[in-house]
């Protein structure tokens, strides 16, 4: 984010570089405000970390959506429909009870379970990610 301006224009982050720097780049050209509490200094930094919060926003809506996906999937298919009719999959002894493994809201409960634990690895993925870019 901040790569792109500072090629175009180095002086635009001067506030970024060391004193000494600075002092010297001084020497020969305009002063302008490089204090870090400034105006523009400020205006800079916050529309960077306003711009960094809404990647990471969008990021872990994404990946929260695709968790969303993978979990619905997991209880309205597998769970209520493979899991709740195959034979093969049910416990030696209990191949007769039929009305337990259709039980819809035990795994809705699990399934919503899912959902809330979802957000964290979604949240930490999101943060990750909008550091390094």
């Amino acid at each position: 984010m901040i790569l792109i301006p500072l090629v175009k224009n180095p002086v635009w982050w001067i506030h970024d570089y060391p004193k000494d720097i600075q002092e010297e780049y001084f020497k020969t050209h305009e002063r302008v405000p490089s204090e870090f509490f400034s105006k523009s200094v400020l205006l800079k930094k916050g529309c960077a970390l306003l711009v960094a919060l809404v990647l990471m926003l969008v990021l872990m809506a994404l990946s929260y959506g695709i968790w969303l996906f993978i979990d619905w999937y997991d209880c309205f298919f597998l769970d209520w429909v493979l899991f709740a009719n195959m034979r093969s999959v049910r416990l030696p002894g209990t191949e007769h009870m039929d009305k337990a493994y259709h039980q819809k809201r035990y795994h809705f409960i699990q399934s919503l379970w899912g959902m809330l634990i979802g957000l964290i690895p979604c949240l930490i993925g999101a943060g990750i990610f909008a550091c390094l870019v």
